[in-house]
């Protein structure tokens, strides 16, 4: 079986057939494990192991092998790669949309922790099934993939390919899955909490869709956060994770001095809405969010909200996969908790 050098030096030659480069140009030859090892001064094994991640390397060593990578521009050849592990690489995400902010968030996270790890990503897009969606991830060969949010509650266990290695986002725990999520029902807590420790009767609840695990998640906290304090919750108002949607919903909300949307986008189409009926934030209704994208801290008034940690939740869902694939220990938390962030939305009644 060929190894990296091998095919390295296969493509040498094939570069070679093709002629020299063109004046002024400089060579587009790939730098070999050999040439790492003479600039380190080590054996190609153990250029072989750092670029492996095998413990078995000596910490300094591990490092002069590395710096000697980054001077020579080193980069692994993932088909030699695959030839000698029986893997490729790279991981799947699979989405229903990438037009939330939410969603968008994590897959810039998820690329960059698969990054990190010297994984590639490739993204499907899950349209009333991820059956396809698998049947597209199993054709270029993925070691494993991630579900995300909104495509696990289309996950069914005939849509899996046999020995498939899945980590899911935000869904229900169940049994043969891993999955990696928010504290989403500990975060509307926290707000709720906030909300009525300013001094209101109540607060009501801006929702997200039906059938989302984290809008059920948000919906819940609130709403045993109030029933903990002997509060009958009020009707809640449901949006679509949409800034229109907030909007719409400012006319079911208007006798509110509280309320709690389920993300940013709703509470910054509410805020406007309260605006129009010449009803002022915080002064006559208090407002919090949920997510704290990068605007919230410059909404007109910079929005208290709950900060989910979108790095870390693709931090810990990419590890987890990995550890799958790589057959390691999970390290990883599976709940990652969400924190209030204090602003200027929210003041006492």
């Amino acid at each position: 079986m060929p190894g990296e050098d091998e095919l390295m030096r296969a493509d040498g030659r094939r570069r070679a057939a093709s002629g020299p480069a063109a004046p002024g140009h400089a060579s587009s030859g790939r730098v070999s494990m050999a040439q790492v090892a003479t600039r380190a001064g080590v054996s190609g094994q153990t250029v072989s192991r750092v670029v492996n991640s095998s413990p078995r390397v000596d910490p300094a060593t591990r490092v002069r092998v590395e710096q000697a990578m980054a001077e020579l521009g080193y980069r692994p050849h993932r088909a030699a790669r695959a030839l000698r592990t029986g893997r490729t690489q790279t991981i799947g995400l699979v989405v229903t949309t990438l037009a939330t902010v939410g969603n968008s968030r994590m897959l810039q996270a998820t690329a960059e922790a698969a990054e990190q790890r010297g994984y590639a990503l490739l993204v499907v897009t899950a349209e009333g099934s991820v059956a396809t969606a698998f049947a597209r991830l199993h054709e270029q060969g993925v070691d494993g993939a991630i579900v995300l949010n909104e495509a696990s509650a289309l996950l069914q266990a005939d849509d899996l390919p046999a020995g498939v290695r899945l980590v899911v986002v935000d869904a229900p725990t169940a049994a043969g899955r891993r999955t990696v999520r928010s504290d989403h029902a500990g975060g509307a807590a926290a707000a709720t909490r906030r909300l009525l420790e300013l001094g209101h009767a109540t607060v009501r609840h801006l929702a997200g869709p039906a059938g989302s695990f984290a809008a059920d998640e948000r919906e819940r906290g609130w709403r045993e956060t109030l029933q903990a304090m002997s509060i009958q919750p009020d009707e809640l108002v449901r949006g679509d994770w949409s800034a229109e949607s907030g909007h719409a919903a400012g006319a079911e909300l208007q006798g509110a001095t509280a309320v709690f949307c389920a993300n940013d986008q709703m509470a910054l189409g509410l805020i406007r809405a309260l605006t129009d009926q010449g009803r002022r934030v915080p002064e006559d209704v208090s407002v919090i969010g949920f997510d704290d994208v990068p605007d919230a801290a410059n909404y007109r008034p910079p929005l208290t909200t709950i900060r989910q940690d979108f790095t870390e939740l693709a931090t810990a869902a990419v590890s987890a996969l990995i550890a799958e694939i790589e057959g390691g220990a999970v390290e990883a938390p599976s709940v990652i908790p969400a924190q209030l962030i204090e602003r200027v939305s929210t003041k006492s009644p």
